[in-house]
């Protein structure tokens, strides 16, 4: 019987069938490579300062002044390394605010072209009320409801280890009416953060929008958290909603013991 050959099964058979593995992880460095040599470096002027301003650590006196001359270069560049400095909060809390104002500030006065590096930044903040300020001075009511509708977009309902950037969105969109809301914040209304509810709740009431009768009440009558309930009943009472007839028998299972359910359908305070 012939023996199979040195060429077909040996180390170096073998090697040769591996090679084009090894040709595409030496690829994949390769491009790895290619798009760091293609990412803009950061200029010399905002490097001297972007670490001292965003670092907690640093000295009162020392971190102000890498923000104010951050804030006074005006470019994009600058935008991104001052945005860090909203990362984190320190005592005393009246040098906290000042801090953040002059950094506020700074990007503010670069004008919409800093909504770029801001909403970079938002994918990965966990906090966004700053980012938010930002948006709001620098975009009309209209340019700003859709900025918050672009952000809220990718959270989900599920759990998740940090959601104030969501929350703090929804409770935004409280006191912003627009057509778009309503349809983009149904979802939060079964989220499993009670607190994300409560403002999808409130955002959802402010548009004042029939449409949204059924659905508040069929989350109404599965919803555990009394102050969500209290807020539908408020809702309503505000805006003289009237309570479908088909769902009135459950929806008087859940009614709060402050609230009562007349003939007409109508929620009415004790």
């Amino acid at each position: 019987m012939a023996q199979p050959s040195a060429s077909s099964c040996g180390p170096l058979a073998r090697w040769s069938q591996h090679l084009g593995i090894f040709d595409f992880f030496k690829s994949s460095n390769n491009k790895t490579e290619k798009l760091a040599e293609k990412a803009p470096p950061i200029p010399k002027e905002v490097a001297r300062w972007a670490d001292k301003a965003a670092d907690k650590r640093a000295q009162n006196y020392d971190r102000i002044e890498a923000i104010a001359a951050l804030a006074d270069l005006g470019t994009v560049e600058a935008v991104a390394a001052l945005l860090k400095r909203f990362n984190f909060v320190m005592d005393p809390s009246i040098t906290d605010q000042e801090e953040k104002q002059i950094a506020f500030d700074g990007i503010c006065e670069v004008g919409k072209d800093a909504l770029e590096p801001v909403r970079a930044y938002v994918k990965k903040a966990e906090s966004v009320g700053w980012p938010m300020k930002i948006a709001k001075k620098l975009l009309s009511e209209e340019e700003y409801v859709g900025e918050l509708l672009v952000w809220l977009k990718p959270w989900d309902t599920e759990y998740a280890k940090f959601t104030d950037p969501k929350v703090q969105m929804l409770a935004a969109l409280e006191e912003l009416k627009d057509p778009r809301v309503r349809p983009a914040i149904t979802d939060y209304l079964y989220d499993v953060n009670e607190t994300a509810r409560f403002h999808a709740v409130g955002a959802t009431l402010f548009q004042a929008e029939a449409e949204s009768i059924d659905k508040l009440v069929e989350i109404f009558c599965d919803e555990e958290s009394v102050r969500i309930r209290a807020r539908v009943c408020d809702g309503f009472i505000s805006r003289g909603w009237v309570v479908p007839e088909a769902m009135r028998v459950d929806f008087k299972k859940s009614i709060p013991s402050d609230f009562t359910l007349d003939a007409e359908g109508l929620i009415r305070r004790k």
